[in-house]
C-alpha cells in the first residue's frame, strides 16, 4: 500500500517488547517464589494471577480502568503527585499488555522450575553457592526452555491484545492504535484493503513467532536427546 503509516506495526512494538520484559521479569520472580513454597492464601492469589485467562477482555479492561482512571485507586494517585495519566496512551496499552499476557508467563515458568531437579540446588547449597549465585548458575539456566517459551508467547499475545487495551487506552490515531486497534477500526471505516493489510502483517509476525518456538524446540530436544545418548 503506497503511503501506508507504518505507525501502528511500531506502536505494537513497543508495547509489546516493553509489556514483555516487564511481564518476563515478574513472572519468572513469582514463579520461582511459588513453585517451591506453600503458605496460606497460595491458591488464591494464583488464581488472581490466571484469571485474565478466564476473563472477556473487556471485563480486564473495565477492572483496569477503575484502577487507573482519573478517578481510580491508582490513577487518581498517579495523577495527583506525579502528573501521570495512564488512561487514552501508550502506556495503558503496555498495562493492557502486562495484565492479560502475565498468566502465560506464570504458567510456562512455573513448570519450567518445578520439574527442575532440586538435588542439582542442594549440591550447590552445600558446596556454599549463595542462594542468589544458584539460582542463576542452575535453576534460571536449566528453566531456560521453559521460561523462554512463556518469553515468547507473552510477546505474541501483547501484541495481539485487543479488547482491554481499547478500554484502557482507547483509540487515538498515531498514539495507541496498534495493528489490532487499526484493523477493528479501518473495518468500522470500510476500509477493507487496509484491514487486510494489517491482518496479513500481524498473522505474519504471530505466525514466525510460534514457527520459530517450535523450531528452536526441536532442537533443543534435539541436542538433549544427543547428550544423554
Amino acid at each position: 500500500m503506497n503511503g501506508t503509516d507504518y505507525t501502528p506495526l511500531l506502536l505494537s512494538l513497543k508495547v509489546a517488547g516493553i509489556s514483555t520484559v516487564i511481564v518476563f521479569v515478574l513472572g519468572v520472580f513469582f514463579a520461582h517464589v511459588f513453585a517451591r513454597r506453600t503458605f496460606f492464601g497460595k491458591g488464591v492469589i494464583e488464581s488472581l494471577f490466571l484469571l485474565p485467562l478466564v476473563l472477556p477482555p473487556t471485563v480486564v479492561g473495565f477492572g483496569l480502568l477503575i484502577l487507573f482512571g482519573k478517578k481510580g485507586w491508582i490513577g487518581s494517585w498517579l495523577l495527583n503527585w506525579f502528573d501521570i495519566q495512564i488512561v487514552f496512551t501508550w502506556i495503558g496499552a503496555v498495562i493492557a499488555s502486562i495484565v492479560v499476557s502475565f498468566p502465560l508467563m506464570y504458567q510456562s515458568a512455573v513448570a519450567a522450575f518445578e520439574n527442575l531437579d532440586t538435588r542439582l540446588e542442594n549440591a550447590a547449597r552445600t558446596m556454599g553457592a549463595s542462594e542468589w549465585r544458584v539460582f542463576w548458575t542452575i535453576s534460571f539456566r536449566l528453566a531456560w526452555p521453559g521460561l523462554l517459551a512463556g518469553l515468547v508467547l507473552s510477546f505474541a499475545r501483547g501484541l495481539g491484545e485487543f479488547g482491554a487495551t481499547l478500554m484502557l487506552a482507547g483509540y487515538i490515531p498515531g498514539k495507541t492504535d496498534t495493528i489490532p486497534m487499526a484493523i477493528y477500526f479501518a473495518v468500522e471505516s470500510g476500509q477493507m484493503e487496509k484491514a487486510t493489510f494489517w491482518v496479513v502483517i500481524i498473522v505474519a509476525l504471530g505466525f514466525s513467532t510460534i514457527m520459530w518456538l517450535n523450531w528452536w524446540s526441536r532442537r533443543n530436544m534435539r541436542r538433549y536427546k544427543n547428550d544423554v545418548g
